[in-house]
């Protein structure tokens, strides 16, 4: 490889953080796309009930990171922030998964237990994560750009696949199994992370 070629290529802990992202996006969009219909279907909500706790949902885990890049920050460090982050999400997704195998109070109590986990859990995963890519980089180098390029790739990937996966689980079989494959995704991510972080 020449001397150019190799100043070019890119830290193999980009493509940690790429592989961890696809699988969290793909997981947080796979929910998002049969969320409402399983409040509908499953929990058999009014719509306009569904709507609003969809749209709050949405809200906070936009909000949330504020909190967790501050807590990262000043006392947990980014990877640590992430593995909580992503810990609580995957909690909270099969949560999800046990509340649409239930019914009644019990679907309930343990859908808002989950959407609890997972608004948290992003709060400290989403900001921490793309920070980490800057990190692997030192200031003024001009790798960074096509770095993002790369992650955001995955990003896409992730949003690109979920709703064609857990979206025909979720309507072709049960909306359990949707969210199920929901659950296995967020933790394929955070057990690559684990495993290899540290290599």
């Amino acid at each position: 490889m020449s001397t150019n070629a190799a100043s070019m290529s890119h830290p193999k802990g980009l493509y940690l953080l790429f592989f961890t992202e696809m699988w969290e996006r793909f997981s947080y969009y796979g929910m998002r796309a049969i969320f409402v219909l399983y409040m509908v279907n499953g929990l058999k909500m009014a719509e306009n009930d569904a709507s609003n706790i969809y749209g709050s949902y949405t809200g906070l885990v936009y909000l949330t990171p504020l909190l967790g890049g501050y807590l990262s920050d000043r006392f947990l460090g980014n990877r640590r922030s992430i593995e909580i982050g992503g810990i609580l999400m995957a909690i909270g997704q099969f949560l999800m998964f046990f509340s649409a195998s239930t019914s009644g109070a019990t679907a309930i109590t343990l859908m808002w237990a989950g959407l609890t986990a997972l608004i948290i859990g992003n709060g400290f995963f989403k900001p921490n994560i793309s920070t980490m890519v800057g990190q692997l980089y030192p200031e003024g180098d001009r790798r960074v750009d096509s770095a993002f390029t790369i992650f955001y790739m995955g990003i896409n990937l992730g949003a690109f696949f979920s709703p064609l996966v857990c979206g025909t689980l979720g309507e072709k079989i049960a909306l359990k199994w949707g969210l199920f494959a929901v659950g296995i995704g967020m933790l394929i991510g955070v057990l690559v992370f684990l495993v290899k972080k540290n290599k």
